[in-house]
């Protein structure tokens, strides 16, 4: 396998007709530079440089051989030109994963925005509530609720503040009540979700300091909060959600926030990626957008 530098090597001596000028130029040992000649030469079983104590010069397969190495290191660096100058651009394609409720009911306008704004940008948008390996799944960056089990992956926050809010529609609470406390949570059909095979049917609530854990039940549970939430809505029973998720269903009235007293479990949004090489010009515009929607959103 022929090694750049030991094109490098070769380019430079024959530039400048010695090899201790190629060595200084590279910043070599007069011994490194013509170790890797001799390396570059055995590779293609031919002499390319023929040296003596006081000058060198190409031998005929040096020259047949010049212009394709030259060729080959300027497209190495009109490679890495390429890179360089799309890093400092906002286009290309971002591959992006996000929950299923927040994905489906809030971000979808949010990311036309986006690409209203940026014209260049591709979206590849996977939507689901399971967990996707970040090394291993074609995805540059993730929206994810939580701080990352995974201390090795680059955690970004886009909503740090957002919480959990108990919630159900105004015709459930008519015909069930509404819940003074945490306790009573046992006597309501409770909507509960499941997240990588664990069921989430322990809810904590705060209130002066306090933490109140309670056991819930209910007649139905799921793998995809979206699915959670339309429950609510139908009046099935009582949910325990993302504000950022249905802040809009509050807004308008087609849920009714229960235990405002309590503050309920912190649900910290953030943009997630495997490294930091991952932060192109273009995630970074997107995360700014998204913290500035969040922000006004939550406020």
């Amino acid at each position: 396998m022929i090694k750049l530098e030991d094109l490098v090597i070769f380019l430079r001596a024959a530039d400048s007709g010695s090899l201790s000028a190629a060595a200084r130029q590279l910043d070599l040992t007069p011994a490194v530079a013509s170790v890797g000649l001799k390396r570059l030469e055995e590779e293609l079983g031919t002499r390319l440089l023929a040296r003596s104590t006081r000058s060198l010069r190409l031998t005929p397969d040096g020259e047949r051989y010049l212009p394709y190495a030259r060729s080959v290191i300027e497209q190495v660096e009109a490679g890495g030109n390429a890179l360089a100058h799309g890093r400092k651009m906002i286009g290309g394609t971002v591959s992006l994963s996000m929950p299923s409720d927040l994905g489906r009911s809030v971000l979808v306008g949010w990311l036309d925005a986006f690409q209203e704004q940026y014209p260049a940008v591709s979206l590849q948008v996977h939507i689901g509530d399971h967990v996707t390996d970040m090394f291993r799944a074609p995805i540059a960056v993730a929206i994810r609720y939580g701080v990352p089990e995974d201390s090795s992956l680059v955690a970004l926050p886009l909503a740090p503040e957002n919480r959990r809010v108990l919630c159900a529609s105004p015709e459930y609470f008519a015909r069930h009540g509404r819940p003074g406390s945490p306790s009573e949570l046992s006597q309501h059909n409770c909507l509960r979700f499941a997240l990588s095979d664990a069921l989430h049917d322990r809810w904590t609530f705060y209130k002066d300091g306090d933490a109140m854990v309670v056991n819930v039940r209910g007649d139905r549970s799921s793998d995809d909060g979206e699915l959670v939430r339309r429950w609510a809505l139908g009046g099935h029973g009582i949910a325990y959600k993302s504000r950022v998720d249905v802040l809009a269903d509050l807004k308008t009235g087609r849920l009714e926030a229960a235990l405002t007293d309590f503050e309920g479990e912190s649900a910290p949004l953030h943009l997630v990626c495997a490294h930091r090489t991952m932060l192109s010009p273009t995630v970074n515009a997107l995360r700014d957008l998204l913290r500035e929607r969040f922000s006004a959103w939550l406020a």
